[in-house]
């Protein structure tokens, strides 16, 4: 599909978006891309560079193309143009450089597999294809579970967890696969306040072992608590650079349209955090 077979259908542009230079080799570059479903846009346009060792926060609206630009990065959708590297390169190049944690809701948890099961998955893209596991992939699994808080529960099945104890397993999971770059799609969504810190917790070690972390997030109040960077989409890009000079209120109104009242609410935190206040 190309730009021309989806043009008519988007709205008119809007100023450009404010793009922040990165510097040496990004770990995420997405050039000119434009992602449709059945010749209906999604993503538009959309172009951005993700700094490395960096926590990262992907905000927008329902339906702005949040987890989609995930799954592009990954591969797993096809471009109706533009491109995407990593570290440079194309992404089957750096395939096993990637770590990847789904939305909770997307995973059928009632699939008869244990916690340490699920875990090793994050060890197969270290073996050629049909070699199973061994005793030091089985050491890795075990560490990240005990890394999680979730070691005791790895003969326990999947589905008689509470829905934190899933997302742990999932992140451990992701930590046994000891990758440079991590793709989190809501890691926070649905989570009870013990699991939300030992995310946060998680998150900033990986960014201390000088990796990077892009996660699709909801919660604007929490944003300047929880990442350095961020990229603001509603099917184009509205702006990407560092917290401190993108997460204002005019770059949220444009984001969020007429959502008046969160943006009301949003844009009083905003001024408190800039007028020297405490973030929410």
């Amino acid at each position: 599909m190309s730009h021309d077979d989806v043009l008519e259908r988007m709205p008119a542009a809007s100023a450009p978006p404010r793009v922040y230079p990165v510097s040496g080799v990004p770990p995420v570059e997405v050039h000119n891309l434009t992602v449709a479903y059945h010749r209906r846009p999604v993503l538009w346009d959309v172009d951005c560079a993700i700094p490395s060792g960096a926590l990262v926060g992907i905000l927008g609206p329902n339906g702005a193309g949040k987890s989609t630009l995930l799954k592009a990065v990954m591969g797993l959708l096809p471009l109706a143009s533009g491109e995407v590297r990593l570290f440079g390169e194309p992404f089957p190049a750096n395939r096993q450089r990637l770590g990847y944690v789904p939305q909770r809701e997307s995973v059928d948890w009632d699939f008869p597999t244990h916690v340490l099961d699920v875990v090793l998955m994050g060890r197969y893209g270290k073996h050629p294809l049909f070699r199973r596991p061994n005793a030091a992939d089985r050491a890795i699994a075990l560490q990240a579970l005990h890394h999680m808080g979730m070691g005791a529960f790895a003969s326990r099945q999947i589905s008689q967890l509470s829905g934190g104890q899933q997302q742990r397993v999932f992140l451990a999971r992701a930590l046994a696969q000891e990758s440079d770059l991590y793709l989190m799609d809501e890691p926070f969504a649905g989570v009870d306040a013990s699991t939300e810190q030992a995310v946060i917790e998680l998150l900033r070690e990986l960014r201390r072992q000088g990796k990077t972390v892009v996660c699709v997030h909801h919660d604007l109040g929490s944003v300047r608590d929880f990442f350095d960077w961020v990229i603001l989409l509603n099917l184009r890009l509205v702006a990407c650079g560092p917290v401190s000079e993108v997460f204002t209120e005019e770059n949220l109104r444009v984001t969020y349209g007429g959502r008046l009242r969160l943006l009301t609410e949003v844009g009083e935190a905003v001024r408190r955090v800039e007028a020297g206040g405490e973030a929410p």
